[in-house]
């Protein structure tokens, strides 16, 4: 137990120091854990591992007595173009990418207290965003320095896990929330902004919340399995450094989110995941909000301000593993969701860039000697590029912001 519990801090404290991005499913990460990771981030109805509550609390309790730590590299390609422009030096093209390297760890440990229930908690990166312009796209506008955002968000997620009778169980996860903002040289929106000293360049400010995730998993018959899970709004702390940035002066909640998935034994061998999954960008208005300037829309930072205009997701993703031998197991998957951002909204988007849509995914597990495992994964988000469409207020000189975005991850995880 002693080296369970160092494991579960030094990952809560990686969590907490290290930079993490996402922008995969918007910004949320296209699964969790290596083993979904490598199937597409399937898993409301395949728990593989102690990060499976992540998707579905459920599945904890199918996953038994097990601790599972890792880390991903996860490297986001970002640029944006902006075209048109009547303003003199803004024409051109700008590369996002100063910050190049994020490092996302994650940590799972369940416990069973007795045939039929369990207790666990997942320790993973939710989401993320990061832009690190080092020649400012905002420039010409009267941006100073470097530009960009950072955004990170870290679970703690303690869960209960029950089987109802043999085919059928449930669970709920407390979601214990911690974030991270930070934003540069967005000065040329303190004009429409209703606190324009807590607009941009104040530093890493943090804020904390919780919500819950609920799940079901069920056999329906010896060679399908079904799941559901939803997970409320995390509601969170404001950004008080940024309460001219964010619409309900710094408010930044975690979307809703909800899904259901099949896992079907096609062969002793041979099984495949397919999940669907709902992202309720919609209901966080610092996201959703479009970009309208005063007096037409609030400025930015009031109840009901502008935000980036993003969309509600729908995510599809599919996975296949295949058992090789004894001690090796490989996977492969594909991951697709219609990206949010409107091409009318991809002017402010220049420092959220979150267009990818396409992901494909492999990996691989080895049962070592010890009878420990090791995973890896690896996935590569597919180049996608949103042209504007009268992005650009005309206050801004007009024209259009063009929004390009790729990436690249490879994840290790051992467990036992």
């Amino acid at each position: 137990m002693d080296k369970q519990r160092v494991l579960l801090a030094w990952m809560i404290v990686g969590g907490l120091v290290s930079p993490l991005a996402q922008a995969t499913n918007g910004y949320f990460g296209i699964g969790y854990g290596q083993k979904s990771i490598g199937m597409g981030g399937v898993g409301i109805a395949l728990p593989q591992d102690a990060l499976a509550a992540a998707a579905n609390p459920a599945g904890m309790v199918m996953v038994g007595d097990r601790i599972d730590f890792g880390m991903e590299w996860f490297r986001p390609t970002r640029s944006s173009e902006i075209v048109g422009n009547g303003v003199p030096g803004e024409t051109g093209s700008y590369d996002g990418n100063a910050t190049r390297d994020f490092f996302i760890p994650e940590f799972g440990y369940n416990k069973m207290i007795n045939d039929t229930t369990s207790l666990g908690v997942s320790v993973y990166g939710n989401g993320g965003m990061n832009t690190d312009y080092s020649a400012n796209p905002f420039g010409g506008f009267g941006g100073q320095g470097s530009g960009g955002i950072n955004m990170a968000q870290l679970f703690v997620a303690p869960t209960w896990s029950m089987k109802l009778n043999p085919s059928n169980a449930v669970g709920i996860s407390l979601n214990l929330a911690y974030q991270q903002f930070s934003a540069k040289g967005a000065q040329p929106f303190e004009g429409i902004s209703s606190n324009p000293t807590n607009l941009t360049n104040n530093g890493t400010d943090s804020s904390t919340g919780y919500g819950a995730r609920f799940g079901w998993t069920g056999k329906v018959t010896p060679e399908v399995t079904l799941g559901a899970t939803y997970q409320t709004k995390t509601k969170m702390g404001k950004f008080n450094n940024y309460a001219g940035f964010f619409a309900g002066q710094g408010a930044f909640d975690v979307p809703a989110n909800y899904g259901v998935g099949m896992a079907i034994k096609a062969a002793p061998a041979t099984t495949f995941a397919f999940d669907v999954e709902r992202i309720q960008y919609s209901g966080i208005a610092s996201v959703n909000n479009p970009l309208v300037l005063p007096p037409t829309y609030p400025p930015l930072g009031n109840d009901g301000g502008a935000g980036f205009g993003w969309q509600d997701m729908t995510v599809f993703k599919l996975g296949v593993s295949q058992v090789i031998s004894s001690t090796l197991t490989l996977r492969a998957g594909f991951n697709h969701n219609n990206q949010p951002i409107p091409n009318t909204q991809t002017f402010f988007n220049i420092l959220a860039p979150g267009v990818v849509e396409d992901h494909a995914t492999l990996g691989a597990t080895w049962i070592l000697p010890n009878k420990a495992e090791l995973t890896v994964s690896y996935m590569h988000a597919f180049t996608r590029t949103v042209n504007g469409s009268g992005s650009i207020p005309a206050s801004f000189g007009g024209g259009n912001a063009n929004l390009t975005m790729y990436e690249d991850s490879i994840g290790i995880a051992y467990g036992w």
